[in-house]
């Protein structure tokens, strides 16, 4: 049985997967990409599958599972947060995932982004 989101849950997911998809498609376009095997709430706000390499779609996978055991509510930003929900070999690859995406979504004028990359 597949487990059911929250929607802020979902909404932090989208981000992250949007997030790693930007990231992943710019410096990783030479690797094999593989389906990301997303939940199926996440699953149907994607056209399409979702293709990554076999690190990016490692990275999402761990952070789908830390995201689904979160013990804060409400959820603070992540670099806000005082638990550091990746594991370390994740930490700094997910920093520059989101520095990265996050300039070049509000840059393409997804301002939405610019709530979840300034907050």
């Amino acid at each position: 049985m597949e487990r059911s989101f929250t929607a802020d849950q979902v909404r932090d997911l989208k981000v992250l997967v949007a997030f790693v998809r930007l990231y992943c498609h710019a410096h990783h376009c030479q690797s094999p990409q593989q389906e990301v095997a997303l939940p199926e709430e996440l699953r149907k706000r994607f056209s399409g599958t979702v293709l990554l390499c076999p690190e990016c779609a490692a990275l999402v996978t761990h952070g789908i599972q830390k995201r689904s055991r979160c013990p804060l509510d409400p959820k603070p930003s992540c670099k806000k947060c005082h638990i550091h929900c990746y594991s370390k070999e994740y930490r700094a690859e997910i920093r520059k995932i989101m520095a990265y995406s996050g300039k070049r979504m509000i840059l393409k004028g997804r301002l939405d982004y610019l709530w979840h990359y300034l907050f």
